[in-house]
Order: structure tokens, then C-alpha cells, then sequence
């Protein structure tokens, strides 16, 4: 390997430099050309589209530059950061999309301190937890439609080979690459199976029956876990940080490593989390509920989870009297999409949907 001498090194940063003030320039033309709507003269129905096709760049890229234009009239002290070469144009891309969801509660003095000690590609992370504190129910309602847009795809191949292709939500997508990596890895020094190839045994063999019980590491604070205003996501391995309703849906059926953090970032407590029915509770369940509970659903039990009806962060007891079975869908429901499972007086489960909320069901099983 060559190294590059100091001249080239010191070139590079200036051509960077210069990028970075020549993409700021094109972002404030793109803002202005996008507010005058002159694009409609050429047959275009956004800016976006004008832009992608006239200036050669991607649909991101485009709309990154008409994103960072609108809002730097918000980010200007973030902008002389810039022209001081303390931040580049990719930070500003991350403040400017950030500050477009969060609203006018955005402030960039709470995240310029972490855009100076941080890549754009950590900052994104923390915009994330920002995000999450001034907006939880719209990083919860982004989840959901996350989920909705899972998506798995077959095609058979000339030789009958069978090819994959989809996309999953940061949560399940976390929960199927635990799943397969303890299957995955080598097995011994003469296993030369390259990485690709040991996911997709240990896909198989995670399908033909294995009993691999995926484990999830979520790092959260007391805040978040009591769904307290202002409290930031939490974070999850091999995903982008989940909010506090994907934390309670994980924690009814999953096997879930806890590190669990105070107000001040300081671990108070790391172990498992004993809220799993054991397995003679879990067979109860299963010979007691028969499958899913709710109304008109007949998914069988191996494919439900057990929901807790008053939720264990709340102080629900794990046993069968606060347990029911729900299927994915429904279970996702419950905790994303505001219905409510709740025990009538004559022992049987009602389905509420979100515009109704019975407080005194849900206080208990009883």
C-alpha cells in the first residue's frame, strides 16, 4: 500500500472543503428554484424530479439539497461551523432532515454539540433519540408503517434454485439476523464457508426446525421504559434505536438482555429479564388459549406470542391470569397501532380499538 504524502492529504481536505461550500450554494438555489414551482413549466410535478433529471443525481441526493436549503435559515450556526471546516455538508443533511420531523420544536443548540464530536453517520443515531424525545408517538407511528412494509419475496430460478428478496423493520429485521447468527457461525478451522453462505444455512436449518430462541440486547433508560414525555429510544442491536412501545411488544415474548441506563447515561442494571413464561406456563397457555384470543382470529398457538394485558413495566405479573395469546399482527396492534386487549366481566377478551380507551379494564385481569 502507498501512502499518500502530506500534500495530497492536505489537497483532499481542501477539495472537500470546497464541496462542501459548493453543495451549501447548489442547497439554497435548489430551496428557491423548489419555492418558485418554475419546474411546472417543464412538466415536472416536484423540484425533486426536475433536479434528478436536469442535474443528474439521485432522487436522495436531490431532495437532501432542497431539505438542507429550506431549513438553513434554522441551522445557522451550524452553517458557520461549516465554513469553518469544523462540520462538513453531510452534518448539515442530517440537522436539516432532522429538524424537517421534528417540527418547531426544533432546536439546533440541543445537537450541534454532538454534530462537532461526531461522524454525520453517529449523528444520525442521536437525531434519532432527539427525534424520539420531542415526538415519540411520530417515531412509534414511523415503526408501524415499517412493519406494514415488510415485504419477503420467492422466485424459482432456471435451476431450481430458490432466490429471496425483501426488506424488515429495524426490529424485525434485529431479531432475525439474532436468530441466525448463532447458526451461522464457523463451524471449526475447516469450515471454509464464506458468511453469506453460513446465513443462508443457518436460515435453513432455522426453518427445518430449530429451536434457536432469538435474544435481543435493548439498552434503554428508566424513562423510556416507563414511556415518560421527553425520554429518548432506545437502542438495539444491529438496528437504528426503537421507541418505547417497540421496547414493551419486544419484551412480552422475547428473550431480551437488558442494560438499563439512568437519567445521567450511568448502567444501573444488566442481566436478563424473567419475562418469558417458563415453558409449563407457556404449554398452560397454549392448552388454555388454543391459539390467538382475539375476536374471530384463528391463528394456532405456535404461531402467537404471550401478551401480558397489564404490561410487566407496569407491574404485570408473568403467570396465566395477566397472559393471553395474540398472533404477530394482532400483538403488533396492541402495542403500535393504540387497540387495547382488555378482560370483561363474564372472563372473555374484548378487542378496543383506539378511539376508545377502558383505563379501569386494564388495570388488571381481575
Amino acid at each position: 500500500m502507498v501512502a499518500l504524502d502530506l500534500g495530497q492529504e492536505e489537497k483532499l481536505i481542501a477539495l472537500a472543503r470546497q464541496m462542501d461550500l459548493l453543495q451549501i450554494e447548489f442547497a439554497r438555489e435548489a430551496a428557491a428554484y423548489a419555492a418558485g414551482k418554475r419546474y411546472e413549466v417543464d412538466g415536472f410535478t416536484t423540484a425533486i424530479g426536475w433536479l434528478r433529471f436536469n442535474c443528474h443525481m439521485s432522487s436522495n441526493a436531490a431532495a437532501n439539497s432542497v431539505c438542507v436549503g429550506e431549513n438553513l435559515d434554522r441551522l445557522s450556526d451550524s452553517l458557520e461551523k461549516v465554513y469553518s471546516s469544523e462540520l462538513g455538508y453531510a452534518h448539515l443533511v442530517v440537522l436539516a432532515r432532522t429538524a424537517d420531523d421534528v417540527g418547531d420544536a426544533f432546536n439546533e443548540h440541543d445537537l450541534l454539540p454532538q454534530a462537532l464530536e461526531n461522524s454525520p453517520g453517529k449523528l444520525h443515531f442521536q437525531c434519532r433519540h432527539y427525534r424520539h424525545a420531542k415526538h415519540p408517538a411520530a417515531v412509534a407511528a414511523e415503526e408501524a408503517d415499517l412493519v406494514e412494509q415488510r415485504s419477503l419475496k420467492f422466485s424459482s430460478w432456471p435451476n431450481g434454485a430458490i432466490g429471496l428478496n425483501g426488506v424488515l423493520d429495524p426490529v424485525g429485521g434485529a431479531a432475525v439476523i439474532n436468530a441466525l447468527k448463532p447458526l451461522a457461525r464457523p463451524l471449526g478451522r475447516d469450515d471454509e464457508r464464506m458468511q453469506p453462505r453460513r446465513l443462508a444455512d443457518a436460515l435453513v436449518e432455522l426453518a427445518s426446525g430449530g429451536e434457536v430462541k432469538a435474544s435481543l440486547q435493548v439498552t434503554t433508560t428508566v424513562e423510556t421504559l416507563a414511556s415518560m414525555a421527553g425520554a429518548p429510544c432506545a437502542d438495539i442491536q444491529h438496528a437504528l434505536p426503537i421507541s418505547s412501545q417497540s421496547v414493551e411488544q419486544l419484551a412480552c415474548d422475547c428473550s431480551i438482555i437488558r442494560v438499563l441506563l439512568d437519567s445521567q447515561s450511568q448502567v444501573v442494571d444488566v442481566g436478563r429479564a424473567k419475562r418469558v413464561p417458563s415453558a409449563p406456563v407457556r404449554r398452560a397457555l397454549d392448552a388454555r388459549d388454543k391459539g390467538c384470543r382475539w375476536p374471530s382470529c384463528d391463528r394456532p398457538a405456535g404461531w402467537c406470542a404471550s401478551h401480558h394485558l397489564v404490561h410487566w413495566t407496569h407491574d404485570g405479573p408473568t403467570n396465566l391470569d395477566n397472559l393471553v395469546l395474540l398472533c404477530h399482527r394482532h400483538h403488533t396492534l396492541v402495542h403500535k397501532g393504540g387497540w387495547q386487549v382488555v378482560r370483561a366481566e363474564d372472563g372473555g377478551l374484548l378487542a378496543i380499538p383506539p378511539e376508545v380507551r377502558f383505563d379501569t379494564f386494564a388495570k388488571g385481569p381481575d
